[in-house]
This record gives structure tokens, C-alpha cells and sequence, in this order.
């Protein structure tokens, strides 16, 4: 078992894949840095670090871009849900990201349903994060990518195989000889990629932070979760503390718990190990370790709590 000191990564500490995926060359996607916090991740690299290594059922990761710079439009099988860390954040989707699209402010999140094409852009003024939960312990076996965005790539220099891995002509690498490109998706598997107008897409798949700020006064909100704001078993639920609703008492984790911050300064205790967490960080809690976590300065303090469940990872839960 990984020591609980190991399992605590500060925001300051992430360390970035710059080469994570097809488009990093791409123009207007190669600023783009990419975090596997913990879990393998769905990076594409081999150059990609990851945090903590145990297995829980769910990945954690962030993306980080700077201003103007953005993720290209992608698919997955599970989950894939974002929440904002810093910055102001545009979201869109389809095939060609014309779909819908919407603004996300620091603490909001998104439950992307499974099976569009989306991406994400910062649109704000500075460096932006944007902290991810990604399902299954594979993170749904990877990434697909509207063909256009492969193409793409291809002119610019970097080819993905079919095996899932990146070849990168800059550095001299190509593909293996026993090893084919990543095959486009045809028209007609394409017609398998909705494009969800917006009007079904906010409703259900978006919670905004001053909202749960509002209804975590007195117990923590149920964000995501079958009888959640956000209706869905990803094989994980997501609640939200703030000041109101702090764990001031030790509780036993009967699975693998996750406390990310959203705002303002957290005591975290974890067995007999304390320190304070902040936006940006992360702590993993593992099955038959106590913990306890509360706000350890006065003003604002929010923070997502992400907990494992026995639910496969797969596509959205339609109910």
C-alpha cells in the first residue's frame, strides 16, 4: 500500500505531459499540457507521469492551457467530468464542435455525456486548469478522435497506431513495421456520434458552483449520482462540501475516496497525518483509512469528494 503522504499531490507538484496526445503539434492545441494525477490516465504518450499509481476504479487528471488554446474533439466510452480549477473555460461539442457549447467558471463542472465528439477552450485571461474524473481504472480503453483532428495531426507530424500509441516524426520515430495507423472512422460509424442539441445538454449534465456553494449549507450536495443533482452511476458518485457541511469528524472510507478542493483552504486529516489542501490539490483515501476534512481559514471554501461504487464503468446512465 502506497503511503498516505505519496497519495497527497499539490497543484505546485503536477508535473506535465506536453506530448500527451495526436494534437500536440497541431496549431492552436500544442500549448496544451496534460496531468495524470492518479490512475493510468488516457494519455497517448509514453513521456506521461503519473502521480499516484493505485488502481481505484476512476482516474483523476487536469488539463492545463494557456489562454486562446484548445483540446481537440474526442469521444469516450466512460465518464469524462471536468470542473474548473482556474480560469474560464468553453466547452463545445459534435463532430465539428458546432453542437452546443457553453461557459464554465471556476468550481462549476460538467458530466460530459459518453459517446459525442467534445473539446474543451480556454477562453479566459491567464493559464487555466481544468481538474478531471475519468471512469474505469483504463479510462474507458482511451481516446477516439473525430477524423478530421487525426488528419490533422498527420500533417504536422505526429501519427497515432492502432495500438493506442504515439509516433512522433519530429523525434525520428515511426511506425513499427507490424504496427497500422489508427483507422478514421467511417460515415457510417460516425452516424453513432450524436449531436446533442444544448437544451439536453445543461439541464442534466451541468451544475454550476455558486449552486452547490447554496445547497451544501447544511449536508454535503449529491453532484453526481443516482439520485444526484447530475443523474448517473459512472462507477463513481460525486458530492460537494463547503463550510456547512465539512466532515469535522473522523469517518472510516469503505471505498476509495477522493478530496479535491474547489475553493479556499482545507485541513485534511487522513489516519494521523494532516495537512492543508487548497484549489488544485488532490488526496487519496483509501478503503479502511479514516479521514476528516473542514475549512482551516475563514471565507469561501468548497470542495468535491469523489467516492468510488460498485457500478461498471460505461456509457451515461440513462435511468
Amino acid at each position: 500500500m502506497s503511503s498516505i503522504q505519496s497519495r497527497i499531490v499539490r497543484y505546485g507538484e503536477l508535473k506535465p505531459c506536453k506530448t500527451a496526445f495526436i494534437d500536440a503539434h497541431t496549431p492552436g492545441s500544442d500549448q496544451k499540457e496534460n496531468f495524470t494525477i492518479v490512475g493510468g490516465g488516457v494519455s497517448e504518450s509514453p513521456d506521461q507521469h503519473v502521480h499516484i499509481t493505485d488502481k481505484i476504479g476512476f482516474n483523476i487528471g487536469a488539463a492545463g492551457q494557456p489562454p486562446k488554446c484548445r483540446n481537440s474533439l474526442h469521444s469516450h466510452t466512460t465518464a469524462e467530468v471536468f470542473f474548473v480549477a482556474k480560469g474560464r473555460w468553453r466547452f463545445f461539442w459534435g463532430l465539428h464542435g458546432t453542437a452546443g457549447e457553453f461557459i464554465a467558471e471556476e468550481g462549476d463542472i460538467f458530466n460530459i455525456p459518453t459517446g459525442i465528439f467534445r473539446g474543451f477552450e480556454n477562453v479566459g485571461q491567464d493559464y487555466g486548469m481544468i481538474m478531471a474524473i475519468l471512469g474505469g481504472d483504463d479510462a474507458g480503453g482511451g481516446v477516439t478522435w473525430a477524423p478530421h483532428v487525426i488528419e490533422e495531426a498527420q500533417s504536422h507530424g505526429l501519427q497515432l497506431g492502432e495500438n493506442g500509441v504515439l509516433y512522433d516524426s519530429k523525434k525520428g520515430q515511426e511506425l513499427p513495421h507490424n504496427v497500422n495507423p489508427m483507422p478514421l472512422l467511417t460515415d457510417e460509424q460516425l452516424k453513432d456520434f450524436p449531436e446533442v442539441p444544448v437544451e439536453d445538454v445543461i439541464p442534466g449534465y451541468v451544475a454550476r458552483y455558486l449552486d452547490l456553494l447554496a445547497l451544501s449549507a447544511k449536508k454535503p450536495a449529491k453532484v453526481i449520482g443516482e439520485d444526484a443533482i447530475l443523474k448517473d452511476k459512472p462507477g463513481f458518485e460525486v458530492d460537494f462540501l463547503s463550510r456547512g457541511s465539512a466532515v469535522e469528524e473522523q469517518i472510516t472510507a469503505e471505498k476509495p475516496v477522493v478530496l479535491m478542493p474547489a475553493t479556499g483552504h482545507w485541513r485534511i486529516t487522513i489516519n494521523e497525518v494532516k495537512t492543508t489542501l487548497s484549489a488544485g490539490d488532490t488526496a487519496l483515501v483509501l478503503p479502511g483509512e479514516s479521514y476528516s476534512t473542514a475549512p482551516s481559514m475563514t471565507g469561501e471554501a468548497g470542495l468535491y469528494r469523489i467516492t468510488a461504487t460498485d457500478d461498471q464503468a460505461g456509457a451515461t446512465w440513462a435511468g
